[in-house]
């Protein structure tokens, strides 16, 4: 998406007069921008003469495209083209944005010059939550039974998830287990962790058998959700599939429409992929437009991140139908591109259509984008601001909050002076986006060949001796050798 400039008149209008350097501004509650309330001071409305558009884009915390290409490129396979998304790869690695004093969001801006042009990078952080504080959860699991989930790494790496993830819920939790093959059968109506050993029964005697009946253990999933719904409580429908629907309506739309009257109540759906083939599109466009997020596990320890480490913490959802809208000063900047969010991106009047569908965002998560810009000669001031829309969990009352980039907040270089998160960034889209072209020749648009990124990823391995890193640069390494 590249967008062509107007003049530094209307660039004012859409900015305001605030001029600073890269950062943050806080958040609602500690006096930040919020978008509705008695004196509340909110971004300009996007409108004007200008064919230079706020890049508007709901928020995404998916890393299920990173975990399936990791997986084939391991194999010695390419990944399909059509399934690399590069906010996916982005958004699969560790950030270390400072957290919200409340319950929304940090918004960080910082960027650096490169190869004659800048990249900017926008942060979106939730705060943290401690497992044991969180809300009980009513969690519905439908479980993908039919006949292609026999091959190894499917089934029996879904049994030993959940048989780990039920012993470590707490006392509240209530759990519902529905399997699905043909048709679809509830095993357990909710039911109290306390009685574990009624679960781990019905989990045990999960096996697979006929065809996959995708909509059906949906649709039940969720009937069974909405009638155990509670307001107090985190009420989630978690799908465990390898996402090859054969039976029934198969398509995406056609399954959301029958579920749409549940998933309408609050109710937040996870989709876990597991498989060699993998039904990617279905599961990401059930997670997209079912208030939800996808993620894609491959083995036991995969599985029980996810499931232990990850899923407890993160239960509850911090903000519903998040959105982002960058505006670039068209005074400074020639022309724009956002990274990634293809499938993602809105129109800049639906910014604040609180009816249009956003992204669900649980505590402790990050979202990170990644813009190419292309400055005027001689662009001095405010640069860009960046602004995050959601809706309260709870109460459904949007609020607001904004950060704003200088020029001057630009790192003159981005190899030798921004850190190493920002860079693992970059490399991580660079890789996603040589992976969609086959290695094809040609330094692509952060203008790294491939020695370069091979470098880069290396380096950066050893600087943050993260081990999400050094596999990072392993795959980019695997992936070269796949000529």
């Amino acid at each position: 998406m590249k967008a062509r400039v107007i003049s530094a008149v209307v660039a004012l209008a859409l900015l305001g007069s605030a001029c600073g350097g890269g950062g943050e501004s806080s958040s609602p509650s500690s006096g930040g921008m919020s978008g509705d309330g008695p004196g509340a001071t909110a971004p300009a409305e996007p409108g004007g003469p200008t064919d230079q558009q706020p890049s508007t884009f709901a928020l995404d915390v998916d890393t299920a495209s990173y975990g399936y290409a990791r997986r084939a490129i391991q194999e010695g396979r390419w990944p399909e083209p059509d399934q690399v998304r590069i906010e996916e790869f982005v958004n699969a690695f560790r950030q270390d944005y400072a957290e919200p004093d409340d319950n929304g969001f940090a918004v960080h801006v910082d960027g650096a010059r490169s190869n004659g042009a800048a990249i900017v990078r926008v942060g979106l952080q939730t705060r943290r939550k401690d497992s044991m504080a969180r809300k009980p959860a009513n969690l519905t699991f439908v479980v993908d039974v039919s006949g292609s989930m026999a091959e190894a790494g499917r089934l029996d790496l879904v049994r030993g998830a959940l048989h780990t993830l039920v012993d470590q819920l707490t006392p509240g939790d209530q759990v519902s287990i529905v399997s699905f093959s043909s048709s679809a059968r509830v095993l357990t109506p909710m039911t109290p962790v306390s009685e574990r050993s009624s679960l781990h029964a019905a989990i045990e005697g999960l096996v697979p058998e006929g065809s996959t009946g995708l909509e059906d253990g949906l649709v039940t999933g969720y009937r069974e959700a909405s009638r155990a719904f509670r307001p107090s409580m985190t009420n989630r429908v978690i799908l465990l599939s390898d996402g090859l629907a054969n039976s029934g309506e198969t398509e995406w739309q056609g399954i959301l429409d029958r579920v749409r009257d549940y998933a309408g109540k609050q109710v937040t759906l996870l989709c876990v992929g597991v498989g060699r083939d993998y039904g990617d599109h279905l599961m990401e466009q059930l997670a997209d437009n079912g208030d939800g997020t996808a993620v894609y596990v491959r083995s036991l320890d995969e599985a029980r991140k996810v499931f232990v480490d990850q899923l407890p913490a993160t239960l509850d959802v911090r903000a519903r139908d998040a959105k982002a809208q960058v505006v670039f000063n068209p005074g400074l900047v020639e022309s724009y591109e956002l990274v990634g969010y293809e499938n993602r991106a809105l129109r800049p009047e639906e910014f604040r259509d609180d009816s249009r569908d956003g992204g669900e965002v649980g505590p402790g998560h990050a979202v990170t984008a990644l813009y190419l810009v292309h400055l005027r000669p001689g662009a001095s001031g405010q640069l860009a601001t960046a602004t995050v829309r959601w809706l309260d969990p709870d109460t459904g009352r949007p609020s607001e909050v904004s950060g704003l980039l200088d020029t001057e907040g630009l790192s003159p270089d981005l190899w030798s002076s921004t850190g190493p998160r920002f860079q693992v960034d970059v490399v991580a889209a660079a890789f996603a986006e040589r992976l969609r072209t086959r290695w094809e020749q040609g330094d692509g648009r952060f203008g790294l060949g491939l020695e370069d990124l091979s470098a880069h990823a290396l380096r950066l391995a050893g600087t943050t001796e993260d081990p999400d890193v050094t596999e990072l640069s392993d795959l980019i390494a695997r992936a070269r050798s796949l000529g």
